[in-house]
């Protein structure tokens, strides 16, 4: 391991984090850029002896569209939860979905049901990795297979496609 990775074990994570921080702030400032870009080493360095064989991203360029892309779906999950929410009850179709999951890595998989997650209206349960399926619950699941076809194209594909699995 070089000096650089052991000082910056998830560069990107801690870039995140910097970027993150940075928009959170309550203003611009060169102490906040330096706060942010301490956390964003701290969190990595310590945490680091949790993430053991972590897979690195093969193209991480395709990471930013993807992150795109979960934002902009969590912006339209939560307009659409909002009306499902405030309109009439016999409109919500809860349902239990399995999603079978064509990625073998176990940290690609829970990146995928934490993506899951994050979009308001469905929550990841468990990831059978047996049966190599993603259980989660859906508030409004409507038309299943759509779905599990919306989640396959949207997000696994493009994190195997990160990840290089």
């Amino acid at each position: 391991m070089t000096n650089v990775a052991r000082f910056l074990p998830q560069p990107y994570v801690t870039a995140a984090i910097t970027v993150l921080w940075m928009v959170l702030a309550p203003s611009p400032s060169l102490g906040n850029l330096l706060l942010g870009a301490l956390i964003g080493v701290a969190i990595p360095w310590i945490t680091n002896v949790f993430w053991p064989g972590r897979p690195r991203p093969a193209r991480p360029a395709a990471a930013l569209a993807l992150t795109a892309r979960v934002i902009a779906d969590i912006v339209v999950a939560n307009v659409h939860v909002a009306r499902l929410v405030l309109g009439p009850m016999d409109r919500l179709a809860p349902a239990f979905v399995d999603v079978p999951l064509d990625i073998d890595d176990p940290f690609v998989a829970t990146v995928l049901g934490a993506i899951v997650s994050l979009t308001p209206g469905t929550v990841s349960i468990d990831i059978d990795r047996e049966k190599r399926v993603l259980n989660i619950h859906a508030l409004d699941a409507g038309d299943a297979d759509e779905m599990i076809a919306t989640i396959k194209s949207r997000y696994e594909a493009p994190l195997k496609e990160i990840f290089g699995c």
